[in-house]
């Protein structure tokens, strides 16, 4: 994959060595059930969102996908604090997440993202 490369630059190959195998393992055709309660917020060009505070809500199309496997591990553990997003990554197994982050890396969703 060419986007773990360019992460693996910026964060050292030590720390993502458990990313770059779950991303190999990782399938970004998934169900539609996996990504539905992301689309909600994160498939609507320019969308923001009042809750907790008003701000613009980040594009995922294109991201890489150890960035958010990374994001949503941070997130479950604490380490990210906003609520909705808490909630929704308590709920995602590290399978899930790689998916989830695989389907957002894949070329087709960075093109819808535009």
């Amino acid at each position: 994959m060419k986007r773990i490369p360019a992460i693996s630059l910026c964060l050292g190959l030590t720390a993502l060595s458990p990313l770059t195998v779950q991303a190999a393992d990782a399938n970004p055709v998934v169900n539609r059930d996996k990504v539905s309660m992301c689309i909600g917020c994160h498939g609507i060009p320019g969308y923001k969102t009042a809750f907790p505070v008003t701000y613009n809500v980040p594009k995922l199309g294109g991201q890489h996908a150890a960035y958010i496997v990374k994001a949503l591990q941070a997130y479950k553990n604490g380490d990210r604090t906003h609520p909705s997003m808490r909630a929704i990554a308590a709920g995602l197994s590290e399978q899930d997440m790689a998916d989830v982050a695989a389907y957002y890396a894949a070329p087709a969703a960075k093109a819808a993202s535009k």
